[in-house]
């Protein structure tokens, strides 16, 4: 045995801060709906459980796809450390830019809070997007099949699902478009019902490859 082949290489486990990090914004957007100013109706009561329900669910969504990829993605390479650092700075800001967009400041006049809202919106359908398309890219490392990571057939998958979540991140950034936040369906802006598309196709993809 060489030198070269004796020594065990020192392996990031940074993939386990991102889990972690999944976690903790999960918890905090919980936390948010207990430490949010008290509800004055039932709609704000609905309101905010919707969105945490929908935070909840875009978080558990992305880090089960996560999860996957780096059951057999190397984290050793330069690319992915840094895509991952990128990853648990996007993910940490997630219930951040959430709560701006859903609880109001009392002390602001209404153009002014709308104002915020919407900047917040906006931010956040920025990280969503770029989060997709982390994903996207991790993805298509796994695909190559040079490398030789999966089976081909998990490759043609994996290839499948790289197209998919890059244009899931083109969708959320065509949300950024200001029509999407002037108008609003129920009460609810367009720019939110196009954040629940990912992950709508991520479970009837998941449900249909699993038949």
């Amino acid at each position: 045995m060489t030198q070269k082949e004796g020594y065990a290489r020192p392996r990031p486990r940074i993939e386990t801060l991102v889990d972690l990090i999944f976690g903790l914004s999960l918890s905090i957007g919980a936390v948010a709906l207990i430490t949010a100013s008290a509800p004055s109706s039932t709609y704000d009561i609905n309101r905010r459980i919707l969105a945490f329900i929908f935070t909840a669910s875009f978080l558990i969504t992305n880090w089960m796809v996560y999860t996957y990829q780096m059951s057999v993605l190397p984290v050793e390479t330069n690319f992915v450390i840094y895509m991952n650092v990128v990853m648990l700075i996007l993910v940490a800001t997630v219930p951040y830019l959430l709560y701006n967009v859903e609880f109001a400041n009392p002390n602001l006049t209404v153009p002014e809070y709308s104002a915020i809202q919407d900047y917040a919106s906006s931010l956040f359908a920025i990280d969503l997007a770029t989060i997709l398309a982390i994903l996207a890219s991790f993805s298509h490392i796994i695909s190559i099949e040079e490398k030789g990571l999966v089976a081909p057939r998990l490759a043609k998958q994996f290839r499948q699902s790289r197209n998919v979540q890059a244009g899931l991140s083109v969708i959320v950034l065509i949300s950024l478009a200001p029509i999407f936040w002037d108008l609003s369906l129920f009460g609810v802006q367009l720019r939110l019902y196009i954040w629940v598309i990912p992950i709508i196709v991520y479970w009837v993809r998941r449900s249909v490859q699993s038949r």
